[in-house]
């Protein structure tokens, strides 16, 4: 298979002639909704064309196989793969996080066995101690842990359900999504309920913190509401919206509020107040701005206002942060802010932002944030395609003053680049490709799926190596330039995922283009199923856990209606 992925890299048009690249979207492409167009023209593709889209899921689907087998040999059940030296490490509290941030992507590509290896592990987790007592991190291990258990739930109880045979296996992963939760929920009993992120579960401590962050703050909301409808236990879901409530409506806004909506991005724990009026759609603010419209998607009747929040910071990123560099005019990147002074850098983790405008103007049937999005989308995809690995940076500038001072030694590749390079390190991650994929799901433009293979194939060919996939250290080097003998939770979780549902047919987890989603993908790309779905589904998943005690019984479950039957 790996000849497989080099053959079908030479083979590839978009190897034969550069990429059109401008300011926006391909406007001759029909929009997929019914309110903008007819018609959507990508899924209808010939037999040429499904055939090379299934060739390149399977070698994505390979690149799977090949990166469990040797976290599985060499690594598993600790947290991440060192594939160099073939070693392991645990950085994320020893639980395993690799195989838990694996589990969705394993079961939409069919991986049974892997699926079923994984779903042993979840039952012998012990979330009451943490890896050398080390610091848990509220935000990672909701997005990680609790999201993957989450999807996994689920997907197995929905359109995977023929995968697994053993519900019990099933059952366990909502009872430890449960139980990892009731580990967890100490970190919010703070004077405000923000949360502490950095906790020790061992002895229900905090690390004395006195802020908390943005992103770290307003990312739980999802994956908390979510156990609270699949349990009926609605303090988990009141937890997380505690907190998010003084994101919502800022308590000093004149500092934490600098443009309506765009919020700066340290809250104290004690007072709730803004410390900061710093920020932008970038690392530590990022997923709060992610899932303001995600909640929407999830429930629209109870996150209206999340809704309305994400539209006031949309606009305002629009009016006030989006910037050109001078050398690329075409190019639209979204700036920092420090106060009401935009800063023109950015950042691979901030490549998410457009397809989540794309996300938002889908389920708003709001056709300018999917052009906005796809400006985004193609200037994103620059980053990539002008390195000497065909690999984005870890953050740029466009920044001329700043060029002029520090980094004259770029001031050509500035020129025809639109950016020079700040960190060029490439740690696996998935912005860029995870916003190719909500390009191409509303466009259906093809050139979508080149760009996600392009940078499919360069990471395959620059970070493949022993026993798995590591980061690098400079993306506009030979090479790379040396690794960090690394293998990410995420790379499972994210990048192989959406490297695989871009060029995959239509299913339930798929993002619809005419705006009826089934699931929403958190910010760790683990697809949870929307609340107004199937309310049958929660009212079994609640069934569930009151028969914990009884899993060894292999029972069969029927839905009828709205109500569960249980056979032995």
């Amino acid at each position: 298979m790996y000849s497989t992925i080099l053959s079908l890299a030479a083979a590839s048009a978009v190897f034969a002639a550069p990429q059109q690249r401008g300011g926006g979207a391909s406007h001759q492409q029909p929009w997929g909704h019914p309110g903008w167009t007819s018609g959507h023209r990508g899924y209808n593709q010939s037999g040429e064309s499904q055939q090379e889209a299934q060739q390149r899921a399977d070698a994505v689907k390979e690149a799977f196989e090949f990166s469990w087998a040797g976290y599985s040999k060499y690594a598993f059940p600790n947290d991440e793969l060192l594939p160099v030296n073939n070693s392991f490490s645990n950085s994320r509290n020893g639980w395993g996080a690799s195989a838990v941030d694996a589990l969705s992507t394993a079961i939409i590509m069919g991986e049974e066995q892997i699926v079923n290896q994984i779903l042993d592990h979840v039952m012998t987790i012990n979330w009451g101690v943490s890896y050398q007592n080390e610091v848990v991190s509220l935000f990672e291990t909701t997005i990680r842990y609790l999201g993957g258990l989450l999807s996994g739930y689920d997907l197995l109880q929905g359109p995977a359900k023929s995968m697994v045979q053993d519900e019990s296996k099933v059952t366990t992963l909502l009872y430890q999504a449960q139980n990892l939760a009731n580990n967890l929920s100490f970190a919010f009993n703070t004077p405000t309920g923000i949360p502490y992120n950095g906790i020790y579960v061992g002895n229900r401590s905090n690390d004395g913190s006195q802020t908390n962050g943005l992103a770290t703050i307003g990312t739980l909301v999802l994956e908390w509401t979510r156990l609270s409808d699949l349990t009926g236990n609605p303090v988990y879901g009141q937890l997380a919206q505690k907190g998010e409530e003084y994101l919502l409506n800022p308590r000093n806004p004149s500092l934490g509020e600098p443009f309506p909506g765009l919020l700066g991005t340290n809250v104290g724990i004690a007072n709730a107040s803004f410390v900061d009026g710093s920020g932008g759609w970038n690392g530590g603010d990022d997923s709060y701005y992610e899932y303001l419209i995600k909640m929407f998607v999830y429930d629209a009747n109870r996150f209206s206002y999340y809704k309305d929040r994400w539209v006031a910071a949309a606009d305002s990123s629009i009016q006030y942060l989006a910037s050109h560099p001078s050398s690329r005019p075409d190019l639209t990147y979204l700036a920092e802010f420090i106060g009401r002074l935009p800063q023109n850098t950015s950042e691979h983790l901030a490549c998410f932002d457009g397809g989540n405008f794309i996300l938002g103007g889908l389920v708003l049937n709001e056709k300018k944030y999917i052009d906005f999005g796809l400006q985004l989308v193609d200037s994103c995809e620059n980053t990539y395609a002008q390195t000497l690995t065909k690999i984005g940076p870890e953050q740029f500038s466009w920044n001329t003053s700043l060029l002029a001072t520090n980094y004259t030694n770029q001031t050509d590749f500035y020129n025809r680049a639109g950016f020079f390079i700040l960190s060029g390190d490439y740690v696996l991650r998935p912005e860029v490709i995870e916003s190719f994929y909500y390009a191409y799901r509303i466009t259906g433009d093809r050139k979508y799926q080149d760009f996600a293979w392009n940078a499919f194939v360069a990471i395959n060919a620059t970070c493949r190596v022993g026993s798995g996939f590591t980061s690098i250290n400079d993306v506009n080097a030979p090479g790379g330039s040396g690794n960090q003998n690394f293998q990410e939770s995420f790379w499972f979780a994210e990048v192989l995922k959406y490297s695989y549902l871009i060029h995959s047919p239509d299913r339930e987890w798929q993002v619809n283009y005419n705006g009826s989603n089934q699931f929403v993908f958190n910010t760790e790309a683990h697809p949870v199923q929307v609340s107004s779905f199937e309310h049958a589904f929660i009212a079994c998943a609640r069934a569930d856990l009151l028969l914990t005690g009884v899993w060894k019984c292999h029972m069969m479950r029927v839905i009828v209606g709205s109500v569960c039957i249980y056979k032995t």
